[in-house]
């Protein structure tokens, strides 16, 4: 979100929430948005109202008068927008502190500190920290991440050259971006292909050279029911599915319990002792390894061949990436 849009949508917030009575929108217009015609500020109030909407400000609509009720105001309740205080347990403060180190891009290792810094009085005093070597770590090494976050902040269109699999050359896209998603250790953007009028998905390690972002603001919207992990799956091709066999230390891998079924107890496990369960879970072989990466040294695979191997391989790929840094 741009600078001079995140002070408008600031100033709306404070006028409606310091008055006792409803704001006439002229009025907002005349102190708010002075230099907009009739037609542009209805267009630019009205998506300022959603936006505040949308990050949970509730803004009340009432008449102004008993007697003209088309005469209509603004204003925010300081009672509604007000939050309760915050209270976190040990397991939520681990896994929102753990959530807050994944960043190690440069914007965004700032602003997921920044967050944790205002949290800081209500997350408890003693944390285990995670073994460093399954902690996870999400990166954004591709030049044009930058570009595109910008740009799905104030919904700009962007233009850049893309590399394709089979195509010598790489082709000129043009797209509305709608959101950024990591998958398998890789960055996609989803949005819709402005040449062929239709939504897609394109991988950001795949384009080549500097992106070209618009200067229009609010240049697009962004579908109401957007599922970004949906549009990717749909666009990739399908990988190995598999029934695995899992071993879990009791109270651990949630994801992974919620898809699969518990089948034995008091299971000897790698360690040689038997604080262990067995789950037998059916899925993708690529989303598994996540789950199983996720939860480290309180998961082991038994079968099939191929998760083992895939988390084997990634763990050895992590092991190697620590070594060079």
């Amino acid at each position: 979100m741009s600078a001079r849009r995140s002070e408008r949508l600031l100033n709306l917030l404070i006028m409606l929430l310091v008055q006792r009575r409803y704001v006439p929108k002229e009025r907002i217009r005349e102190l708010l948005y002075p230099d907009q015609g009739a037609d542009a500020f209805d267009r630019m109030f009205d998506r300022d109202k959603e936006e505040l909407r949308a990050l949970g400000v509730p803004i009340e609509v009432g008449s102004l008068s008993a007697f003209h009720e088309d005469e209509l105001g603004y204003r925010i309740r300081p009672d509604d927008l007000a939050l309760p205080e915050i209270s976190l347990t040990a397991e939520e403060a681990s896994v929102l502190t753990l959530a807050g180190k994944v960043w190690h891009h440069a914007n965004l290792a700032d602003t997921t500190a920044a967050a944790l810094r205002k949290l800081m009085p209500a997350l408890p005093s003693e944390e285990a920290e995670p073994p460093p070597l399954v902690r996870p770590v999400i990166e954004a090494e591709e030049p044009s991440f930058d570009d595109f976050w910008d740009a799905i902040q104030d919904r700009r269109t962007v233009s850049f050259a893309y590399r394709k699999t089979g195509l010598p050359e790489p082709t000129q896209r043009h797209v509305e971006p709608w959101g950024l998603f990591r998958q398998s250790g890789r960055w996609y953007v989803v949005g819709r292909d402005t040449d062929v009028g239709e939504q897609r998905v394109f991988r950001l390690s795949r384009v080549v050279g500097a992106c070209k972002v618009g200067k229009s603001v609010d240049a697009f919207r962004v579908p109401a029911d957007l599922d970004l992990r949906q549009v990717v799956e749909r666009f990739q091709p399908r990988d190995e599915t598999a029934e695995a066999q899992v071993l879990l230390r009791p109270g651990s891998g949630h994801g992974l319990r919620r898809q699969g079924t518990v089948v034995a107890t008091d299971v000897i496990g790698p360690d040689g002792s038997d604080a262990w369960e067995r789950l037998t879970v059916r899925g993708s072989v690529r989303t598994l390894a996540d789950e199983v990466l996720s939860v480290g040294p309180r998961a082991y695979v038994e079968a099939p061949d191929s998760l083992r191997d895939d988390v084997r391989r990634r763990l050895t790929a992590l092991v190697g990436d620590g070594e060079q840094r």
